[in-house]
């Protein structure tokens, strides 16, 4: 099944750029913990500046996204880029000469303006498919999904990693800096992609003028969407973060590592035989029939009380995380017009990034007071809101795009 998408050659070049490109964007949060600890900060100071990094591009980069659907992706992703590498540039000089604090939280504000390279490469497939330029041998879009899916799980494995071992292996600013090349390799490589980017305004329904409200305002389905992402990043980050506290507290930090890389592969592993899978269900039905595997599947959380049960826990539960990411994408594909889908996308990724950047910082208060085991019961509770979201707006999903 996969072979229909790598026949795409013209797509090689975007999955490229935009495989970089999340590489950074995968390790600017974690990755900014890492400098700026190991540069000497104290970690409520990283972490408040790493929040503020992922509430800036909240904030700010679907606003990005949605001059990327009224301008196309040439006018926009590189300014925007380059307003992001301003920030980054900003962090690295203030952390590697001791400048003022306060220049960190400016340069972060700045981050914020990262294209979403998820949403970029997602739609340039759907244009691609959609409008026939790839005649009869294209491949499906869930296929597609899965594929995308894929490449960010292996980002998303490769990049923090990446950051924290550069950081500790040279100088605190090393990781950051790799992964800054990275984005403007990246950048370039899917700029310069010019023959697969969709028009502006490229499906025939697409509303005139350039002050469209926002999709998250005029689409209930990318709200419901929105809120599910939130409550997968917020136990996801809680998960990280207490897998990390629990192998501290046992003596064996080292586990941590171990444990999340194995679930990463664990996760690509399933995302790959769930693009090949058929299933005779309505779409809604298969988002909520992943809801409601990713929830039961991470509320076992509250039965981790060892790196042992923490190991099984984990892997059992990584079997759902990318079926549910593919299902969710494929939902927002499906119910939003393709002019849109850049927008709608960047608001899913959006909502994981906000919940990333609440849960952290409320599992560390839990873990400092009352310890990791007790973090993973609040990220178990956080995981069961995601079905239980999924059934409450069950009317809303079963809606047909109009």
């Amino acid at each position: 099944m996969y072979r229909a998408v790598l026949r795409v050659r013209e797509a090689y070049a975007f999955d490229v750029g935009g495989f970089l490109m999340r590489i950074y964007a995968y390790m600017a949060t974690i990755g900014s913990i890492s400098m700026l600890t190991l540069a000497g900060y104290s970690f409520f100071v990283a972490g408040t500046i790493s929040s503020t990094i992922a509430l800036a591009t909240f904030f700010i980069s679907p606003r990005v996204s949605k001059r990327v659907d009224e301008k196309g992706q040439h006018a926009v992703v590189p300014w925007a880029a380059a307003i992001a590498l301003a920030g980054l540039a900003l962090m690295l000089t203030t952390v590697s000469f001791g400048g003022p604090t306060a220049l960190c939280y400016v340069a972060a504000v700045l981050m914020g303006f990262i294209p979403n390279a998820q949403a970029l490469t997602r739609a340039r497939w759907t244009y691609l498919v959609r409008t026939g330029r790839l005649g009869s041998d294209a491949p499906t879009l869930k296929t597609v999904f899965s594929y995308e899916g894929v490449i960010d799980d292996v980002a998303f494995m490769i990049g923090p990693a990446a950051s924290i071992a550069l950081a500790a292996a040279f100088f605190p600013a090393a990781g950051m800096l790799g992964g800054g090349v990275c984005f403007v390799v990246g950048t370039c490589v899917l700029s310069l992609s010019r023959s697969t980017e969709p028009q502006a305004g490229w499906v025939a329904e697409a509303s005139e003028g350039p002050r469209r409200k926002s999709i998250i305002v005029t689409s209930s389905t990318v709200r419901v969407l929105f809120a599910l992402m939130f409550f997968l990043g917020a136990f996801y980050g809680v998960f990280d973060t207490a897998t990390v506290a629990l192998a501290e507290d046992v003596g064996n930090p080292s586990a941590a590592s171990f444990i999340l890389i194995v679930s990463a592969c664990v996760s690509i592993a399933s995302g790959l035989v769930f693009g090949m899978v058929r299933l005779a269900l309505p779409q809604y039905a298969q988002l909520v029939l992943t809801a409601v595997l990713i929830g039961c599947a991470y509320g076992a959380m509250v039965f981790i009380g060892s790196i042992e049960s923490l190991f099984v826990v984990s892997t059992v539960a990584a079997l759902f995380y990318a079926p549910f990411l593919i299902t969710a994408n494929a939902t927002c594909e499906q119910m939003v017009p393709g002019e849109r889908l850049t927008e709608a996308i960047t608001w899913l990724n959006s909502g994981s990034i906000c919940g990333l950047a609440f849960g952290p910082t409320l599992g560390g208060v839990i873990i400092d007071e009352l310890g990791a085991t007790v973090s993973f019961d609040f990220g178990a509770v956080l995981a069961v809101m995601i079905p239980v979201i999924a059934f409450a707006c069950l009317p809303i999903l079963k809606r047909r795009r109009k």
